[in-house]
């Protein structure tokens, strides 16, 4: 059995990239807003959640589920697609 080699890339790159991510958060269904499927068609959302090891990493694009955080960023995160975000530092997130 052959392991797949994730990519991944540095939330502070994403950030030095794409600036500083806002959190976003979800008062209503994500498909009623449309503020956020404009965010989302932009490539500018990542959805942060909890490996099993209890670490938070991020995907770009949006991914439903409990517990996940959005993070919407002023920058399009299109060269970040394939990638898993990991090192959250939660300090370079604006409020």
């Amino acid at each position: 059995m052959k392991l797949l080699k994730v990519k991944t890339a540095r939330f502070s790159q994403v950030v030095e990239k794409c600036g500083g991510p806002q959190v976003y958060t979800l008062w209503q269904k994500p498909a009623a807003d449309r503020h956020f499927q404009a965010q989302i068609k932009n490539s500018r959302v990542v959805t942060i959640q909890k490996s099993e090891s209890g670490t938070d990493f991020g995907i770009v694009g949006f991914k439903g589920g409990k517990g996940a955080t959005y993070l919407v960023f002023p920058k399009s995160l299109k060269r970040f697609a394939d990638k898993r975000i990991i090192g959250i530092d939660w300090a370079l997130v604006r409020e």
